[in-house]
């Protein structure tokens, strides 16, 4: 029988990955401070033993106004990256899986509630928030403030947290940097005309639109060694008419791929409440094949792909290279253990859960 596609091996730039199946960014909305603590500890160590082949963690801000919430976890500082560490030299100590990280700055969807309270946006003079920023001094959306629109030392002070986040990464041991351009944050705000309404170079126009990610990203490639990948996660389209679609974010890609970009992971939505996404399952992975038809990078695809012969359609048939689970990780933390076994794969178990092997599922684990 064919090895299925879903565990070949990948390499993404010297990284590489046992199979092709990543642990995409969760938000847990759980730090203190920035500061990560116990529960992602907890967290992201039983998702690290969960036979996935890259976990990454979850959007991380550049700068606390950069933070979703006051519980986002963020890397700005000692205090933070020494919380980090912590939680990365556990997971060390127990698996070898590779820890990719998301760097992101929320831009003006910022100083806001955990999602669970549904308070929505909490004003600059709230213990809770901060003065928002953005491309354009264009709220979101009803009851969200007007953020602060960027200038040039705006700009030079967000690339440069940017870098400095990537340098506190390689520090600490994380292995590749993701890019969050996508899901309505900041870099997101610079590429959609719904968002930036800015009139110098970095408005207008598709070019200037993305001029300002794209700048990001180099200075964060330079900064980050280079046997280490850098990759992108974009929101393939808005989903509302007039605003960013599949056709600029393929001219995004081929342009993120001339500066070295080792992968990019395909999402959508989250820029503007009119958004009307047909949610279903493989929902976005047409963008995710219109994306990987254009360049030569590995394309991850995402969206409710929780079955383990969806998963492997996908892969299989070349519409991504990689695919990535979020919430059908949660719900079932060992989804890549079933997924070996209902396709007839290997993959790594640690050596303390060996015996949980069944029976009828001859040579499943592969031992750390």
């Amino acid at each position: 029988m064919a090895k299925p596609a879903l565990f070949a091996p990948l390499r993404l730039g010297k990284l590489e990955l046992g199979n092709r199946i990543v642990i995409a960014p969760m938000c847990q909305y759980s730090a203190r401070d920035g500061c990560m603590n116990d529960w992602h500890l907890v967290h992201l160590g039983h998702l690290a033993i969960s036979g996935a082949a890259l976990l990454t963690i979850e959007a991380t801000a550049v700068l606390p106004e950069g933070r979703i919430t006051y519980a986002d976890v963020g890397l700005y500082d000692d205090a933070t990256e020494a919380a980090m560490r912590r939680t990365l030299d556990a997971i060390r100590h127990c698996s070898d899986v590779p820890v990719a990280i998301q760097l992101s700055h929320a831009g003006r969807k910022a100083s806001t509630e955990v999602p669970w309270k549904k308070s929505g946006q909490f004003p600059p003079d709230s213990p809770l928030g901060w003065q928002t920023e953005a491309p354009s001094a264009v709220p979101y959306d009803e009851g969200y403030l007007a953020p602060v629109a960027l200038d040039r030392d705006g700009l030079s002070r967000i690339r440069k947290a940017f870098v400095a986040a990537a340098r506190r990464a390689h520090k600490i041991g994380i292995d590749m940097i993701q890019l969050h351009v996508g899901h309505g944050y900041l870099l997101h705000q610079f590429i959609s005309p719904l968002s930036n309404r800015r009139e110098d170079e970095y408005g207008g126009s598709l070019e200037n639109r993305i001029r300002f990610p794209l700048e990001v990203f180099e200075a964060v490639r330079d900064a980050f060694p280079a046997d280490k990948p850098v990759t992108v996660r974009i929101s393939g389209t808005d989903w509302v008419d007039d605003g960013w679609d599949i056709e600029q974010t393929i001219a995004f890609a081929q342009a993120v791929e001339k500066l070295g970009c080792d992968a990019i992971h395909i999402t959508s939505g989250g820029l503007h409440p009119a958004q009307q996404i047909p949610v279903g399952p493989n929902y976005q992975v047409p963008l995710a094949r219109a994306v990987k038809q254009a360049v030569h990078m590995p394309v991850v695809a995402v969206g409710l792909i929780t079955e383990f012969e969806q998963a492997e359609a996908i892969v299989g048939t070349g519409d991504a290279d990689l695919i990535a689970i979020a919430r059908a990780i949660l719900y079932d933390p060992r989804w890549p253990w079933h997924a070996a076994a209902q396709l007839g794969a290997h993959v790594r178990a640690p050596n303390p859960y060996l015996r949980s092997q069944p029976r009828r599922f001859k040579d499943l684990f592969e031992s750390e």
